[in-house]
């Protein structure tokens, strides 16, 4: 990322901060949190935080990081959705969906 996304990632801190309840997001950074940034827009992101990342994060960047995490704590409507955007193929996806132990809290309430 270039020392303009970095300064981007500052300046829009306040827009999507909401995104790190948990943490104090005036000490998260591009450079040491980059994985949790990528993470938290992606699993909670709204529209303006995933426009952000789309725009500062190469797509083979982005198809890489899901990939190599096999997309481990996002919902499988918004892997659908990467799927599609970042043309992941279709029966990788699923068989992340499908593992084993995935997805104990979205399947906690029957339908």
């Amino acid at each position: 990322m270039s020392d303009t996304a970095t300064r981007s990632f500052s300046e829009v801190r306040a827009v999507f901060g909401h995104l790190f309840w948990e943490y104090d997001p005036n000490l998260i950074s591009w450079e040491k949190d980059r994985d949790l940034i990528i993470f938290k827009i992606l699993s909670v992101g709204d529209w303006d935080a995933v426009s952000w990342l789309w725009k500062n994060l190469p797509a083979h960047e982005l198809k890489e990081w899901l990939i190599k995490r096999e997309g481990r704590g996002i919902d499988a409507r918004r892997l659908r959705f990467w799927e599609l955007v970042l043309c992941i193929p279709h029966d990788l996806v699923t068989q992340w969906i499908n593992a084993p132990g995935r997805g104990l809290w979205e399947k906690r309430i029957s339908p």
